[in-house]
């Protein structure tokens, strides 16, 4: 007989919390706004504000290293299952560390403006310029809608922004042997060192419908479950990342990819031989499974890919949910085989035979009957924030993308 876990008890003051515009993402970015506020109360001279400057750069770009963000998703998902479900539910939210990129980059922004007015030269308000490009280009409806763009700013800019106030620190006497040096080379080493691994490698790509390519790669690399990896036909302008699917047993892994616009459009119509590469699988949400005894996955269409590997490993015991349009004709019968063998339990919903479902009440029905601890999501934005939501006001721990990159 499965008993059924009861929710974990959370005050209702602690779920309004829980929702937008409160998540953890934008508390880590007030902090660090508030922290800086606090600094400026001890600012006395233009050295201390371009101290200022560098060390919220470093922050801002530190925290979005693949090796610095596998660290703390090691550090927060090694909590053991026997701590209280609630400090593990905390613990979980690891990957709003993006919250404290947005502070950084918002403050260091801020501190260089002041002092662009301090200084008054050409080449700070240059610098400036540039800055405020990024931060600009970053807005999230700017972002979502002209996001290749955003892309390259980010990039383009983002390297000149680095070289020109190297440039100009270097001009400051006291330059050599500070800290400010220290953490600009942090800075420059971080950017550069996923480049060095850039790799034109061999992919195979299989279609079983035209809505979805299923590419394989074997070049070396196996990743850990629950890890991405960033894919591109032209590494200098833009950049896809997508769920890694290692299978047990087997080198390399596979990416799932569905028709989500021009690129992948293209990737799907015109399947290419090879794709470049470049750093780290790096960590992603569904690395969170480890903190928990039981999960229920939640996922719509070729949401399947990122749960797939966890499903496959069975390394925490799981219960899927997965709504997608005719799953068959749609990912061929080799996958679905795949994870109908790895989940004989598993709900498989199809819209088109079944019509649109109620993901939060099949998601509620899964986490009682499977007497799970946590709900993951993976599906679109929309989606994954009102299941995530909807399931954190009833006091069950959920978990989803929260495209804040």
């Amino acid at each position: 007989m499965t008993t059924t876990r009861a929710a974990a008890p959370v005050s209702a003051a602690r779920l309004r919390l829980r929702r937008r515009p409160f998540t953890h993402h934008n508390r880590l970015a007030a902090a660090v706004v508030l922290g800086n506020a606090v600094a400026a109360l001890g600012v006395d001279s233009a050295e201390a504000i371009a101290d200022l400057v560098v060390a919220n750069v470093a922050l801002a770009v530190l925290i979005r290293q693949q090796h610095v963000i596998n660290l703390l998703f090691r550090l927060a998902t090694g909590a053991p299952t026997t701590w209280p479900l609630r400090v593990r539910w905390v613990l979980g939210k690891v990957y709003h560390f993006g919250g404290l990129h947005v502070g950084a980059a918002v403050s260091a922004t801020a501190w260089f403006a002041a002092l662009a007015v301090v200084r008054a030269d050409p080449l700070t308000w240059a610098i400036l310029a540039l800055m405020a490009a990024m931060v600009g280009s970053a807005l999230p409806p700017l972002r979502a809608r002209w996001h290749d763009a955003f892309e390259r700013v980010h990039r383009f800019a983002g390297w000149t922004v680095l070289a020109l106030f190297a440039l100009d620190s270097a001009r400051q006497p006291d330059f050599v042997g500070s800290t400010r040096l220290w953490l600009l080379l942090a800075v420059v080493v971080s950017v550069a060192l996923p480049w060095t691994r850039l790799r034109r490698v061999p992919v195979r790509i299989t279609r079983p419908s035209p809505h979805v390519a299923l590419v394989s790669f074997d070049h070396g690399v196996t990743p850990f479950a629950g890890s991405s990896t960033a894919v591109s036909r032209h590494p200098l302008l833009e950049w896809h990342s997508f769920a890694t699917v290692p299978t047990p047993g087997r080198t390399g892994f596979r990416l799932t990819i569905s028709r989500a616009g021009d690129w992948t459009g293209d990737l799907i119509d015109h399947p290419p031989t090879h794709l470049w590469v470049k750093g780290v699988p790096t960590a992603g949400v569904g690395n969170i499974d480890k903190l928990f005894t039981r999960v229920v996955w939640v996922a719509t269409g070729s949401g399947i890919g990122p749960c797939l590997p966890h499903l496959l490993s069975g390394e925490t015991p799981a219960r899927l949910v997965w709504s997608t349009r005719t799953p068959r004709a749609t990912y061929g019968d080799d996958l679905v085989d795949e994870i109908e063998a790895a989940q004989p339990h598993a709900l498989v919903w199809d819209t088109v035979r079944d019509g649109k479902p109620d993901l939060v009440e099949l998601a509620l029905r899964a986490h009682r009957e499977f007497d799970a601890e946590a709900v993951i999501c993976i599906s679109n934005k929309k989606t994954t924030w009102h299941v995530v939501e909807e399931l954190e006001a009833r006091g069950v721990p959920a978990f989803g993308a929260i495209w804040d990159s």
